[in-house]
């Protein structure tokens, strides 16, 4: 075994360890922050693969903005006040129903005929990587920009509501 694949593996369970966090955790908060180390641990296997850029993005959108998006939505929304509807009876399905996608996966990666990489990666340029960001992809960016932004404003509005009823 290569000091590649033990960093792998080490940074494989961290990514698992990360998103059983977000599933198992009562804690909303404590949920986002799992899916931070998951988000981190994504962008590290990206790093793995030679790809920078897609790191860099990860960290940056991902583990940046989209999760203190989140914990902001959750702390104005009071998501503590709905904590009767977080837990309910369909616990035991859901594990079920995870155990099966589990061995369904595992079985998948067992049976797979994995290729072995036949040399150097192709590399793309950063120019190659921009010029694909805006002017082929800005349409949905800038899509995907203000749903974000219509969330967070959606969620002052609830906050301010709720204040003033108070």
């Amino acid at each position: 075994m290569t000091v590649t694949e033990v960093i792998f593996y080490f940074i494989a369970a961290v990514s698992v360890l990360g998103g059983l966090g977000v599933v198992v955790s009562r804690n909303v908060a404590y949920a986002a922050l799992s899916l931070v180390f998951t988000l981190l641990a994504v962008a590290a296997l990206y790093i793995l693969l030679a790809s920078e850029f897609l790191a860099l993005v990860q960290v940056l959108i991902y583990a940046g903005a989209v999760a203190v998006l989140l914990l902001f939505a959750l702390m104005l929304t009071r998501a503590r006040d709905l904590q009767q509807t977080l837990d309910n009876s369909q616990r035991p399905l859901a594990a079920i129903a995870a155990l099966a996608l589990l061995g369904v996966l595992i079985a998948m990666i067992v049976l797979t005929n994995w290729p072995r990489a036949a040399g150097e990666p192709a590399l793309v340029s950063f120019n190659a990587i921009g010029d694909a960001l805006f002017r082929t992809w800005v349409v949905p960016f800038e899509v995907a920009s203000l749903v974000l932004l219509v969330a967070l404003v959606g969620a002052i509005v609830l906050a301010g509501t709720e204040e003033e009823e108070e």
